[in-house]
C-alpha cells in the first residue's frame, strides 16, 4: 500500500491528458479551438485545475551571454475542481484567444526557420506530479502583415531566419515582454551597403506597427551600425499602402547615408541622445492619401531590454 501511494505521488497510474486541436492553423487575434481529453487512471484523482498556455522560445541576454528559454505568454483555465474516476474519460472543449502580438511561424505555407510555437496543457492533480501535454500549432500572418511581407519578396529580399528576443521596442504600444525579428538578406542592389534587414510587427485591434532594422556595412568613408525605421497605421491603411515602393525608398536612403552609429539596438544595449546616440534624419511619404512618417533613429536604446 505504501509503495502504491509512492507511485501515485509520481503520477504512476494517474490520469493522462491529450489535447487535440480542431485546426492547428490560426492568425493573431483568432481563436484556437480544440478539446482537452482526460483519461482516468487506476484510481480516483482530484484535479484542481486544467490550464492551457501558449509558449514559444525566446532569446534572452544576460550580460555578455545569450540563451534560449521557453516563455509562456498567454493562459486560460478550461476546467477546475474535477474528480476523475478510474477509467473515466472526460472531454473539455476550449476556445483560446490568440494574442494579436503572437509571433508568426508560417508564411505562404512555409515555416519560418527558427520559430517554435505550442499550446501546453497542465493538470494540477492533488498529491501527484502534474501530467502535461504540448502541441505545436501554426501562426499565419494577418492580411496587413502579409501585404508587407509580399513587398519584401517583390523587391528580391531573401528570408534567412526568425526568432523572438526579450525586450521592448521604444515608442510602440507593445504588450508582450518579447518581440519577433524576421531577418532578410538584401537584394544585390543593396547588398554592398546593407548586410541584413530585420522586420518586426507589433499589432493591436486597430493598428499595425512596422519596425525595420538595417545592419549597414562599414567602409573607408562610412561607418557601419544599425539604422531603424518605424511605420504606424491602421490595418486598412496598411492594405492600401504600396509597401514595395515605401520599402525601396527607405532602404535606398539607408544604403546611401553617410555616418552611422556603432553598436546594436537590441535589449541589453544602451545609448540615446544624451549618451552619444544620433537621430539621423526623417523622411515622409504620401501613399493612398495618407501621410506616413518614418524616422531613421540610430540610437542604441530603440530596443529596451527587460
Amino acid at each position: 500500500m505504501v509503495f502504491k501511494r509512492m507511485l501515485r505521488a509520481f503520477g504512476v497510474g494517474g490520469p493522462t491528458v491529450d489535447t487535440v486541436l480542431a485546426n492547428p492553423n490560426v492568425r493573431p487575434g483568432e481563436l484556437l479551438g480544440g478539446e482537452v481529453r482526460i483519461a482516468g487512471g487506476d484510481h480516483p484523482a482530484d484535479i484542481d485545475q486544467v490550464k492551457l498556455s501558449l509558449v514559444t522560445r525566446v532569446e534572452v541576454e544576460s550580460g555578455d551571454n545569450e540563451h534560449n528559454r521557453t516563455v509562456e505568454f498567454a493562459r486560460v483555465v478550461v476546467g477546475q475542481r474535477i474528480t476523475v474516476g478510474p477509467g473515466q474519460n472526460l472531454v473539455l472543449p476550449f476556445r483560446f484567444p490568440v494574442p494579436l502580438e503572437t509571433p508568426l511561424t508560417v508564411v505562404h505555407g512555409r515555416p519560418l526557420h527558427g520559430m517554435t510555437m505550442g499550446v501546453r496543457t497542465e493538470l494540477e492533480v492533488r498529491g501527484a506530479v502534474d501530467p502535461g501535454d504540448l502541441d505545436a500549432f501554426n501562426v499565419h500572418p494577418l492580411p496587413s502583415q502579409e501585404h508587407v511581407l509580399n513587398a519584401f519578396g517583390a523587391l528580391g529580399f531573401g528570408f534567412q531566419r526568425a526568432d523572438c528576443e526579450q525586450g521592448r521596442i521604444h515608442g510602440v504600444p507593445q504588450q508582450l515582454p518579447f518581440y519577433q525579428e524576421i531577418e532578410f538578406r538584401p537584394p544585390a542592389q543593396f547588398a554592398h551597403r546593407i548586410s541584413q534587414l530585420e522586420l518586426t510587427f507589433v499589432t493591436d485591434p486597430h493598428h499595425l506597427y512596422v519596425v525595420l532594422e538595417a545592419d549597414r556595412r562599414g567602409g573607408l568613408f562610412r561607418q557601419g551600425g544599425d539604422t531603424f525605421g518605424h511605420f504606424a497605421m491602421s490595418h486598412d491603411e496598411a492594405l492600401r499602402t504600396d509597401w514595395a515602393a515605401l520599402l525601396h525608398q527607405w532602404t535606398d536612403q539607408v544604403a546611401h547615408r553617410r555616418g552611422g552609429h556603432h553598436g546594436g539596438g537590441h535589449g541589453g544595449h544602451h545609448g540615446g541622445i544624451g549618451a552619444g546616440g544620433v537621430v539621423a534624419g526623417a523622411a515622409a511619404g504620401v501613399f493612398g492619401g495618407m501621410m506616413i512618417g518614418e524616422v531613421l533613429d540610430e540610437v542604441g536604446d530603440f530596443f529596451e531590454g527587460e
